[in-house]
């Protein structure tokens, strides 16, 4: 009788914890089986596997959440209303995702008050803190998706390899579609700055004669 006690408080141990886990903001999502493409995006010139499905033109903005430089949850619903560029990036602390973010955070002095610009990666939050102070990036909200890659997974942009975002453009208008995308193909170049600015342009301009 003792035995069969001890069994059923083990059971009843491994069912409590496995609905613990179960309940935790994104466990289940990650668990579902995700899309992976290989062969469509470039590290240093190898080919790597990007895991989710990819965003495209039209489609509603995929919700996700994510940490600010304080720890707490972000989610995109947190932007209502607002037009939002999105730029995932490797690691802030490489040469050209540092001249990005300096190149949106000069752009994002110029734009309206209900426009926003998310730059995302997996660095941890203490030191995108501590990059943008070192920098000066005032304009620009950092995101980390270090905790769930529940932003990596659900934009199609987690390199399966080696854990990191690749770099990518999306622009989102304050309905929370997808006005603009840019997967770019090497994790090492730049994205279409120009294009990228002349949609966002576009789609403020767009959201403000709706609201007239």
């Amino acid at each position: 009788m003792r035995k069969m006690d001890g069994r059923r408080r083990r059971v009843f141990m491994i069912f409590t914890i496995g609905f613990v886990l179960l309940s935790q903001p994104g466990f289940a999502d990650a668990a579902e089986p995700l899309q992976e493409r290989s062969g469509i995006i470039t590290m240093k010139g190898k080919p790597v596997t990007v895991v989710g499905s990819e965003i495209t033109i039209g489609q509603k903005a995929p919700d996700f959440v994510a940490q600010a430089t304080d720890m707490g949850d972000v989610r995109l619903s947190d932007f209502k209303g607002k037009v939002k560029l999105i730029a995932s990036v490797p690691s802030l602390d490489t040469p050209v995702c540092d001249m990005e973010i300096h190149r949106f955070n000069q752009e994002a002095a110029t734009v309206a008050r209900d426009v926003v610009v998310l730059f995302i990666s997996m660095d941890l939050p203490f030191a995108q803190k501590r990059f943008c102070g070192a920098n000066g990036i005032q304009n620009v909200q950092t995101l980390s998706d270090h905790r769930r890659a529940d932003f990596g997974m659900r934009y199609g942009v987690l390199i399966k390899d080696v854990r990191l975002l690749s770099r990518a453009v999306f622009i989102v208008d304050a309905q929370n579609i997808v006005r603009y995308v840019e997967y770019v193909q090497e994790t090492g170049t730049h994205p279409d700055y120009d294009k990228a600015l002349k949609v966002l342009k576009e789609t403020e301009q767009q959201g403000q004669t709706a609201n007239k």
